[in-house]
């Protein structure tokens, strides 16, 4: 694998390459033909974005198995056949452009591109006007989407925000200000947590994530403000090196000093993305602000979907001092069959490698299921004299009393989803109704 040059810590220029640079990417690596044609097609759909940094973190004599290539290049299975078929024609010399956008669209639309009732039910309403830069979906936390932050150092190919990154407003969550923001939390004091999420933050200038979240500490109900970042991952010299490193890093102790907690909820999906002088500075320095980090990850297929890979990632988020949270089971949107893990998989694996962890390192839960009424745990599987169940437990919930609720559904090998499960009978009314209301 090539390793990055010691003096590109300090000397690094952010550069993003996307469809564009496809050709260029090609020729510097070896890619083939066939591998490129592809890459164009899928990108016509789903987001593509990588820098050099990224690209220096592959292993390019593993590829296409390499995992770090599998999470940020498309892949061949990430759309249908037919469907890879219809853009390949529609896409190449004399397609009609008219057509293909119509066939962007509709595959877009097929691929569920807002999961668990984010736009439906997740975005709030204040004075009678639907406020599109936020989601409030549990209780004490609330969701915050700056319109400058609606990007990311590069794209995951997995993302269950891919909806954000495809040019269509219609499908995107953004804030232009936080006044929206400021007068919901004025209304609503049950509220104690803001996560600002995207895209990425990180992406911002300094001055402009102050802007946004320098207000937030004039409200004296918030406890929390959360950034989600992939950042550390695939631009670290972002806390580093970049010229205004030292800016963000001072807004971080700003939060700090105002009584707060700072959480920076870092995104790592494989241990490699820890394995740099670079990233574990960043970490370092985020850490020394006062901050927190917290570390959370889905379970994907071909990325990080076995246990010693698991136990690898949360024990070098140990040696770091970042704390691993959440295993999240991969969410039905986008290129999803690609990506899913089984259940019953999940449980194993995600066993298997918090047995090899030390006490410190089971803070992290999963497989977890951000599913519609809530994040449900798979705590086990059980056998009874009446069958084989999985054990399940509302971690949190869009109605509060379900927090701490254990129901059980019966085994399954194929099932991926919540909605896929049969739930056990004895289990409340009550409950099955929220639960099975939970369909995509």
């Amino acid at each position: 694998m090539p390793l990055l040059a010691s003096d590109f810590v300090e000397t690094a220029r952010y550069r993003a390459y996307g469809p564009r640079h496809i050709d260029e990417i090609a020729d510097r690596y070896g890619l083939s033909a066939d591998d490129r044609e592809m890459i164009r097609v899928t990108s016509t759909v789903l987001p593509f974005r990588v820098n050099e940094y990224v690209l220096e973190l592959i292993d390019w004599a593993r590829i296409p198995e390499d995992p770090i290539f599998q999470l940020v290049f498309p892949q061949h299975g990430m759309l249908c056949a037919d469907d890879e078929h219809r853009l390949r024609r529609l896409s190449g010399d004399g397609g009609d452009r008219r057509e293909l956008a119509a066939c962007v669209a509709e595959i877009r639309a097929g691929l569920n591109p807002h999961p668990s009732g984010q736009r439906e039910l997740n975005v709030p309403n204040h004075d009678g006007v639907e406020l599109a830069g936020l989601q409030h979906k549990y209780r004490e936390t609330v969701l915050y989407f700056p319109q400058q932050g609606q990007t990311c150092h590069a794209y995951c190919t997995y993302c269950f925000r891919w909806a954000q990154f495809v040019g269509d407003a219609d499908l995107r969550f953004a804030a232009p200000t936080p006044d929206r923001l400021l007068d919901y939390l004025t209304a609503h004091p049950e509220v104690t947590d803001v996560l600002v999420t995207g895209g990425d933050p990180m992406v911002m200038t300094a001055q402009r994530l102050r802007a946004h979240v320098e207000p937030l500490l004039e409200m004296d109900s918030l406890n929390t403000i959360r950034i989600g970042t992939k950042s550390v991952s695939y631009w670290p010299h972002r806390f580093v090196s970049d010229k205004d490193a030292d800016d963000v890093l001072r807004l971080f102790e700003d939060v700090v000093a105002s009584g707060r907690t700072l959480a920076v909820m870092a995104h790592f999906s494989h241990p490699r993305e820890l394995s740099t002088d670079v990233a574990r500075r960043a970490i370092a320095r985020i850490r020394g602000t006062g901050a927190v980090v917290y570390c959370q990850a889905p379970l994907i297929a071909h990325v990080n979907d076995s246990a010693p890979v698991l136990t690898q990632l949360w024990q070098a988020e140990l040696a770091v001092g970042a704390v691993p949270y959440y295993l999240f089971v991969e969410r039905d949107t986008g290129p999803y069959d690609y990506f899913k893990v089984p259940l019953a998989r999940g449980v194993e694996i995600f066993q298997a490698a918090y047995r090899n962890l030390p006490g410190l390192g089971r803070t992290v839960r999963g497989p977890v299921m951000s599913a519609t009424p809530g994040k449900v745990v798979v705590d086990g599987v059980e056998d009874t004299a009446l069958g084989r169940f999985f054990r399940l437990r509302f971690l949190q919930a869009r109605d509060p009393d379900l927090v701490g609720r254990p129901f059980k559904a019966r085994y399954s090998e194929s099932a991926a989803w919540l909605d896929e499960l049969e739930l056990d009978l004895p289990t409340s009314a009550a409950l099955v109704s929220t639960v099975m209301g939970s369909q995509r």
